[in-house]
């Protein structure tokens, strides 16, 4: 049986048999009278058209049946082809890196919320802030509220020394979403009303405007019988804890560059319904002493502060509460002297208290001086206590005319208004006084020419 030839003539290729290789005919094809058809090399075509090479389209191997290259021949579609599968594959990338960016986002929000959680809550609070009402609920305000979350990282960032871009952007974003949440409140959840108030935390904290939140606030509560809070038995403790919180934050002395006008939360609302008795946890004051606050404008004198008895507490709230009371005599003080003098109103005419002002400033620096030495040399007890000192320190630094003459209560003064951006600018707003010397030039004018809308919490 004869088997292909794989180097014979083609004639014995084709009909299989064995050549034998004879030149230039073979003998095999000779002798049965067939025609070889000889050894020479043949081109090949798969399909009849070549596909590749300087034949590309040829049905023949020469160069004249080389078809002229037209428009969307099979390179050109090849190319197509590869330019769409990378665009394909840089979506593809640019989707996984989209998806990288934000896993990585979250992770960087959690971080910092847990930051929050653990020690930048502290800072709203003179008092324990784990033993208050606010850092075993947030928990569960932030699922009541889309925008809470998002202004507990915020309001973190806040606390560096400086405005970062970052800070920048989560603020941005939470207040657009605290804005719109407030828009389709009807009743005003707790995680709202938290919302807004950390909201206003950040504002007072970093001189941008937040007093117009709390009129925002207040006329949704308003709308929802606010002013019938003291007939209502159905109020949370929490509730009424946020209250309080707007309560403080509205109290003018507490104040500067104040935009808007006070609302009175806490004569209208907080004092007929809590008790009078007990710490306010943020301010870290007796809430007798935060009522006499609240009358400054009304009914409170001098006097009134100074006939103040006090309560029972800690040698460091002592200290605490005396700086509060002598800096609050300062401002009624200051008040009446701002007005007309034939403008005084009948809760300015009692009898004055007995101290000048210069005795004044410095039973307050003495008292704000025991508490740094007190706390330094007990760092365990009340340890958020020094969150309340800005009132009474930035107050004695009003007495511009004291100072000048006093460049050691001067150095004091700066020294207890290191550590933070508000106290940086609060001290930049007592410089700017020292330098000019001018007694009679406002603290608050001063901080709305700069678009400054401070607090002193």
């Amino acid at each position: 049986m004869s088997t292909r030839s794989h180097q014979g003539c083609w004639t014995c290729k084709r009909r299989r048999r064995r050549c034998d290789n004879t030149r230039p005919l073979c003998q095999n094809c000779s002798d049965r009278g067939a025609a070889c058809e000889g050894y020479e090399v043949r081109l090949r075509w798969g399909t009849g058209i070549a596909s590749r090479g300087q034949f590309t389209g040829a049905d023949k191997p020469v160069k004249t049946s080389v078809p002229p290259r037209q428009r969307g021949r099979q390179r050109d579609l090849s190319r197509e082809r590869r330019k769409r599968v990378e665009l394909e594959r840089d979506s593809a990338l640019d989707g996984n890196r989209e998806l990288e960016l934000a896993v990585s986002q979250v992770v960087e929000d959690e971080v910092l919320f847990n930051e929050f959680m653990n020690n930048g809550i502290n800072v709203l609070h003179s008092t324990t802030a784990r033993d208050g009402l606010l850092h075993p609920r947030l928990p569960q305000l932030c699922r009541e509220s889309s925008a809470l979350y998002s202004i507990c990282i915020a309001f973190q960032l806040a606390l560096s020394s400086s405005v970062s871009s970052q800070f920048c952007e989560y603020f941005d974003t939470a207040l657009r979403t605290f804005r719109s949440e407030l828009a389709c409140s009807t009743t005003l959840s707790d995680g709202t009303l938290t919302s807004g108030l950390l909201l206003c935390s950040i504002g007072l904290m970093h001189s941008l405007p937040w007093t117009m939140h709390l009129e925002g606030m207040h006329n949704i509560l308003q709308s929802h019988g606010l002013d019938d809070l003291h007939h209502q038995s159905t109020q949370s403790q929490f509730r009424i804890h946020l209250l309080e919180v707007m309560g403080v934050m509205d109290l003018t002395c507490l104040s500067v560059g104040r935009q808007t006008p006070e609302i009175g939360i806490w004569r209208r609302y907080c004092q007929p319904v809590t008790p009078r008795y007990g710490i306010e946890p943020v301010s870290g004051l007796p809430r007798t002493l935060l009522d006499i606050f609240a009358g400054i404008g009304a009914e409170t004198t001098e006097q009134t502060l100074w006939n103040w008895p006090g309560e029972t507490g800690s040698f460091l709230q002592c200290y605490l509460w005396e700086a509060h009371r002598l800096a609050g005599i300062l401002t009624v003080r200051k008040r009446a002297n701002s007005l007309p003098k034939n403008n005084i109103s009948t809760w300015q005419q009692p009898a004055k208290c007995p101290a000048d002002t210069s005795v004044l400033v410095t039973r307050i620096l003495a008292s704000l001086d025991a508490l740094r030495l007190a706390s330094a040399e007990r760092p365990t007890e009340d340890v958020f206590i020094k969150n309340a000192v800005l009132f009474p320190i930035f107050v004695a630094g009003l007495e511009v005319g004291l100072l000048c003459h006093k460049p050691e209560w001067k150095q004091s003064i700066r020294e207890g208004l290191l550590g933070s951006h508000q106290c940086e600018i609060l001290l930049s707003l007592l410089e700017e006084l020292w330098q000019k010397e001018d007694p009679n030039l406002s603290v608050h004018e001063l901080a709305r020419r700069r678009g400054l809308e401070m607090g002193l919490l």
